[in-house]
């Protein structure tokens, strides 16, 4: 079943006599990860065919605008300056370069173009610089993403005036597991900032990474957190951790593919009009695990050779991909 372009349209609000929205549990949330692997997957199929063409994958390209240095303790970050992991910290590129780039990944196929830096919080100098940077981006045509860290005053409204259609900060992971991931800002810092997107009137772009010892009780919290927001994500990014030498969490074990799956699945049972985003770790996925998470309801992908400072599959792989599977772009 194919979704009519009105469906499909995420700023769409639901009519003045409909029903309200499902508020999750956690215990309601872990019995789907509970269920058996084929009937989760095949719900999850089915609420993703009643939402979105499912043969389309959304296929972004993100770029880190400034590397490194950042004064927070993410656990999981190679960019932490807290962690010896041999990233060279660069300054804020040039908006030209940055343009450059957002062509090169509209020229491949990427609608939306995001663009990461490692701040806790961009200043009001650097601000200038980003809000060039998203108005020269969308003038060609594409989706916009930032992701700057904390805002405060008017920056997000800015954002929005410069033409930004989302805004990424993920809530990373469940919020009886933070304090074990983070301690240097708390998830309410983080939810002020949504709010303060939110509020703009900027999409939200929203996920977590799993994989990072929360157990299935802390993925299945992730996701309620997410799911109950009072409008949930329009974008949900899925993150298979990337373990970074010389980061608190490099001897992480690794997470069971199967397991990651079901993540995904739940995610689009739960957030059934969100774009779900394979994200970070999807360089260690096989084809047919990528095309597990697609069957499971994931119709995002970021696209290109690299994330922020990880390595991603090439472009042309996914293009291979793709064929093979009979998906097409968006």
């Amino acid at each position: 079943m194919t979704m009519t372009s009105a469906c499909r349209n995420i700023d769409t609000q639901p009519a003045a006599n409909a029903a309200p929205r499902r508020k999750w549990s956690v215990a309601e949330a872990e019995a789907l990860f509970e269920t058996p692997f084929m009937d989760l997957v095949f719900r999850a199929q089915q609420v993703h065919r009643e939402n979105f063409d499912a043969n389309a994958v959304q296929r972004s390209t993100l770029l880190s605008i400034k590397t490194g240095g950042c004064s927070e303790d993410c656990s999981y970050c190679s960019q932490s300056a807290r962690y010896k992991t041999g990233l060279d910290r660069q300054q804020l590129m040039a908006v030209a370069e940055v343009v450059e780039k957002a062509k090169a990944a509209k020229a491949k196929g990427s609608s939306r173009f995001c663009m990461g830096a490692a701040w806790k919080g961009p200043k009001e100098r650097e601000m200038e610089t980003v809000l060039a940077m998203v108005r020269e981006v969308k003038a060609l045509g594409m989706e916009t993403c930032v992701t700057l860290g904390m805002l405060k005053g008017d920056q997000a409204q800015q954002l929005k005036e410069a033409g930004l259609d989302y805004y990424n900060h993920n809530v990373d992971t469940a919020p009886e597991y933070y304090d074990k991931v983070i301690t240097t800002h708390t998830l309410a810092d983080r939810l002020d900032t949504l709010d303060q997107v939110r509020n703009a009137g900027i999409n939200v772009c929203s996920g977590g990474i799993i994989g990072m010892g929360e157990g299935r009780s802390g993925r299945a919290g992730l996701l309620v957190q997410l799911a109950n927001m009072d409008r949930p994500p329009e974008s949900v990014p899925i993150n298979n951790l990337v373990a970074i030498p010389g980061t608190p969490l490099a001897d992480a074990e690794k997470l069971d593919p199967f397991e990651f799956v079901r993540t995904i699945a739940a995610a689009r049972i739960m957030m059934p009009s969100s774009f779900v985003r394979l994200s970070a770790g999807r360089e260690q996925m096989s084809d047919e695990m990528q095309a597990l998470c697609f069957m499971a309801g994931a119709n995002s992908i970021f696209y290109g050779e690299r994330l922020l400072t990880t390595d991603n599959p090439e472009a042309d792989r996914d293009e291979k991909l793709f064929a093979r599977l009979g998906l097409r772009a968006i």
